[in-house]
């Protein structure tokens, strides 16, 4: 590493990841390019997470550790090692996932050699809870068009958006706002990167996603969430993960209140296309696209009102029982 400011920027968030944290950390610090700083924030952990952070910060110098007073929320904990950072380009590490050691190498050539990239990532196959190969992630979007509307179309598609676990200029990441504490938060901040660049993905199995019980998607998704990646559109629907359970793991403060989580994902798509400079037809071509992509899918609206009238109807019959 050199005396300078780093050229890349890992942020590692994490909450309670003792189990797999040392393996994750080493993952990264087995990389082949060593121009990194690995920035390390701790959401208030309750096990021995914080003791395996400052033994590995007495070990290496790259590495900082932050820990929050009080839990932030997921949303609110992945953007503070990125304000935290100080790379020209930035990368999330979760603390269970693992990395081939040329991955961080290869994607930065890749986007040193072509400005019109904005991120980069690999070919990702899933882990278990030992490291054991399970299955390949065979999700491909096709996100290096030159055409914006091209790629909102492909990040519109199913997927389990571990494109935001590659290598991203840290520029780009500074037009976007932040990640958000709703539902699909991941998804509509990758959404928001198509629209300002191309992505790359490098066509080698470089990443490793674990698959345990205690991640978020094995949480939030009542079925085998592995079996969601290999079924047809119509029907991944019904995997669909529980928004307002993903909410409020995004972000603590949601939990309580009334929310309208699906209705606040279409708003957030919708926004997203007025964000940016875009011509009129990129713009009408991305709204054509949210149609297409989201058409049959209106039901959950009116999932959403329902249970808000259910709400006010509970709370409206609790206060009453009270007077």
């Amino acid at each position: 590493m050199s005396n300078n400011q780093p050229r890349l920027s890992i942020g590692l968030p994490v909450y309670n990841g003792e189990k797999f944290l040392k393996e994750a950390i080493d993952s990264l610090l087995a990389q082949t390019f060593e121009d990194f700083e690995l920035v390390i924030s701790d959401n208030a952990s309750t096990d021995k997470t914080e003791e395996i952070c400052r033994a590995y910060v007495n070990q290496d110098k790259r590495i900082r550790y932050y820990r929050n007073e009080k839990n932030l929320g997921c949303a609110r904990n992945f953007n503070r090692v990125f304000e935290l950072s100080s790379g020209e380009y930035f990368k999330w590490a979760a603390y269970d996932d693992l990395h081939a050691p040329e991955f961080i190498s290869k994607c930065i050539e890749v986007l040193d050699q072509d400005p019109g990239i904005i991120l980069c990532y690999s070919q990702i196959y899933f882990i278990d809870e030992h490291g054991k190969f399970l299955q390949n992630y065979d999700i491909q979007l096709q996100v290096d068009s030159p055409k914006p509307h091209e790629r909102f179309h492909e990040l519109l598609a199913k997927n389990l958006c571990y494109q935001s676990y590659g290598v991203v200029r840290a520029s780009a990441l500074k037009k976007i706002p932040p990640m958000g504490s709703y539902a699909l938060a991941d998804g509509i901040l990758l959404l928001r990167l198509g629209i300002l660049g191309r992505f790359y993905e490098i066509p080698e199995y470089l990443f490793f996603a674990r698959y345990h019980p205690q991640q978020s998607m094995s949480m939030f998704i009542s079925n085998n969430y592995l079996s969601f990646i290999n079924k047809k559109p119509t029907e991944s629907l019904k995997t669909l993960p529980d928004f307002y359970a993903y909410s409020i793991w995004f972000d603590s403060a949601n939990e309580g209140k009334i929310l309208l989580p699906h209705w606040r994902v279409l708003w957030e798509y919708t926004i997203t296309i007025w964000l940016f400079e875009l011509s009129l037809y990129e713009r009408l071509r991305c709204h054509l696209n949210l149609y297409i992509q989201l058409k049959g899918t209106e039901y959950l609206l009116m999932k959403d009102l329902l249970r808000v009238f259910k709400t006010l109807w509970q709370r409206r019959w609790q206060i009453a029982s009270v007077k």
